[in-house]
């Protein structure tokens, strides 16, 4: 069957979830290097939201999403990794992932395993990679260490919790009611703090007999950074790879040696997945901890992907647990 059409989600401004328009859309044939994907599930992450309102800026008119789950129908020139027929599952840009289908760059698509559905192929790339290079890409960890993981119920948390527990690694993390802190704990933390009713490094610093922890994994940004580095040991490292609640403020480097020689990083999954080889084998390594039952995709939320304004609604109030997905 080729695809000659394709619903598509576009924007043609910034601005809020009324901003996201459904079009008909001219669906092309793949180029070298590109393969057409007619989609059965696509991914919502809060990339997407950065995106829609400006804060990470793309040129106008623009689609948005950068995950999805789907079978291949044709492939270009020089793909070779992938073939008509295939199931297979991203996360990568360029944004057009909320679509029906859509031709792409072929390099950071990846075989799906039979053993995974298309649901749970859309759920977990983009949060099940970035868990992948925040636990073994960006500072060794060991079993034993301790991590900080805020957002713990949400759906990169979920998968962190489950990877966490895997490797022996003890996670302590927060979320912002009892019922998420349950959620996160029934899904491998070992630890959970509600940072509504706690103050998050003063828990932390009496859970670890006032030591701190080795990692502290922060997708959430403003409201938790400088807590987030008042929960480190001295030498720890603070990730901050998202920014949920706003940018970090500019930093006084200073601030690093007075609380004890930390380290700071700032990663994006998409450095990491850029090398066609280094995004298969992090995908590989993800599919293996899914297929033998270490790590469960949870999907709570599903939307028809004609209702995507009301998906990005339910996401930025904070309405959601485990991953979101749209349904095609």
């Amino acid at each position: 069957m080729t695809t000659t059409h394709a619903n598509t989600v576009i924007i043609e401004a910034f601005g809020g979830p009324e901003a996201l328009k459904l079009k008909t859309m001219p669906v092309g044939e793949p180029g070298p290097g590109e393969l057409r994907i007619r989609h059965k599930a696509c991914g919502l992450n809060f990339i997407d939201v950065y995106q829609r309102t400006g804060l990470y800026p793309l040129p106008l008119p623009t689609a948005l999403g950068l995950e999805a789950s789907g079978v291949v129908e044709a492939v270009g020139d020089g793909v070779t990794h992938v073939k008509p027929g295939d199931r297979v599952a991203y996360a990568s840009g360029p944004p057009g992932a909320y679509a029906e289908a859509r031709v792409m760059p072929a390099a950071q698509v990846c075989p799906l395993p039979e053993g995974i559905s298309f649901d749970e192929g859309a759920a977990m790339m983009l949060k099940g990679l970035t868990v992948q290079y925040l636990f073994r890409r960006t500072t060794p960890l060991d079993k034993g260490d301790t991590v900080l993981f805020h957002a713990a119920a949400g759906g990169v948390g979920l998968i962190a919790c489950q990877w966490a527990k895997s490797e022996g690694i003890t996670l302590i993390g927060t979320a912002g009611t009892d019922e998420k802190c349950e959620l996160a704990l029934a899904h491998g933390a070992s630890h959970m703090i509600n940072y509504r009713t706690e103050n998050f490094a003063e828990s932390v610093r009496a859970l670890t007999n006032n030591k701190g922890v080795d990692v502290v994994m922060d997708s959430v940004g403003k409201d938790t950074f400088e807590g987030s580095l008042d929960s480190l040991k001295p030498l720890g490292m603070m990730i901050s790879f998202g920014n949920a609640s706003g940018k970090v403020p500019p930093v006084d480097i200073g601030q690093l040696a007075a609380k004890g020689s930390l380290k700071l990083t700032r990663p994006t999954l998409f450095t990491h997945i850029g090398d066609h080889d280094t995004c298969q084998q992090m995908a590989r390594e993800l599919f293996e901890k899914v297929t033998s039952g270490a790590i469960k995709i949870r999907i709570d939320q599903r939307f028809p992907l004609a209702q995507i304004a009301d998906a990005h609604r339910t996401l930025e109030a904070r309405q959601t647990t485990g991953a979101t997905i749209l349904t095609v």
